[in-house]
């Protein structure tokens, strides 16, 4: 058996049977630099507990699965040197290592499995990456979809991606891909993207009862709930779209891969949208978490 350490929040809320949203961290380590990233989780864990859940942010602090951050963790979290980016492929070995490392959405997931928790909320899950056919770069998040139960609410998946064959491989995965409130999948940044979700529900309490369903069937997997930033946050598809093919064509011109794909791409969209690609990541985390509290509470209602 793992030991968990749970933060004091999260213990109490676990024994009063209150509703509770994983958290990756990520964002922290690998996200922003210092001390935003500590400023946007504090706000991004305020925003649960405004909603009536309870946060909790995933981490392995030397060796030790973390459930729930007490502050000053946070804060040191944040200003670590050298933190590893764990996911399923290496996971076991940070934490059999005594290691540190942040949760991403795949380690995430399997931290709230193995922790009972049901609902987690991030910016943007990986997916298939451009040029997969010959590079054969897809994200493990899409594979742990369907494979964990866990209910992820998301902006969709990363707008660098190759977003028509991510809806594809979860489509085959039987990952069940949730539009809230509009039937367009969202496009991370953008509200909307040219493609169609397979499903749309427009209240929490539907999302959860589909959850429950699942459950109650034995269904493998988690699901997909795709939330569109708001319009007023976003940076239109139409104005991204060649800022991101020339954040590719330097990638490419530089001979970028594997995983260190997305943070180049991620910081050259940055750089070329003046900030905004930023301000709009903010918006759509703390977004995501206002939903996946809301979930979870009607999930906690017995759904």
């Amino acid at each position: 058996m793992i030991d968990i350490q749970y933060s004091a929040e999260v213990r109490t809320a676990k024994e009063a049977g209150q509703p509770i949203v994983a958290l990756e961290s990520t964002i922290i380590t690998h996200g922003m630099p210092y001390p935003q990233n500590i400023e946007v989780a504090a706000q991004v864990e305020q925003d649960i507990r405004d909603a009536g859940a309870v946060p909790a942010t995933m981490a392995v602090i030397e060796g030790k699965l973390h459930v729930g951050l007490e502050a000053d963790q946070l804060k040191a979290l944040g200003q670590a040197q050298g933190v590893a980016k764990i996911s399923r492929a290496d996971m076991a070995a940070c934490m059999s290592a005594g290691g540190t490392g942040a949760t991403t959405v795949a380690a995430t997931m399997i931290a709230a499995n193995y922790a009972g928790i049901e609902v987690f909320a991030t910016g943007g899950i990986g997916g298939v990456h451009q040029g997969a056919e010959t590079s054969f770069d897809i994200s493990a998040d899409l594979h742990e979809l369907g494979q964990t139960p866990v209910t992820v609410v998301a902006a969709g998946a990363k707008a660098i991606l190759d977003l028509a064959k991510t809806l594809e491989v979860l489509e085959t995965l039987g990952v069940p891909v949730i539009a809230h409130g509009q039937d367009a999948f969202p496009a991370f940044w953008s509200a909307k993207s040219p493609y169609s979700a397979p499903l749309r529900m427009d209240s929490a309490e539907d999302i959860a009862r589909a959850h429950a369903t699942r459950r109650a069937l034995g269904l493998p997997g988690g699901q997909l709930v795709a939330n569109p930033i708001p319009v007023a946050d976003q940076i239109p598809a139409e104005e991204l779209a060649p800022i991101i093919a020339s954040a590719q064509a330097d990638a490419d011109a530089h001979r970028i891969t594997g995983k260190a794909v997305t943070p180049y791409l991620l910081q050259r969209i940055y750089e070329k949208t003046e900030g905004r690609s930023l301000t709009a990541n903010i918006a759509l985390v703390r977004n995501n978490a206002r939903l996946a509290a809301a979930i979870a509470k009607a999930l906690a209602k017995g759904m």
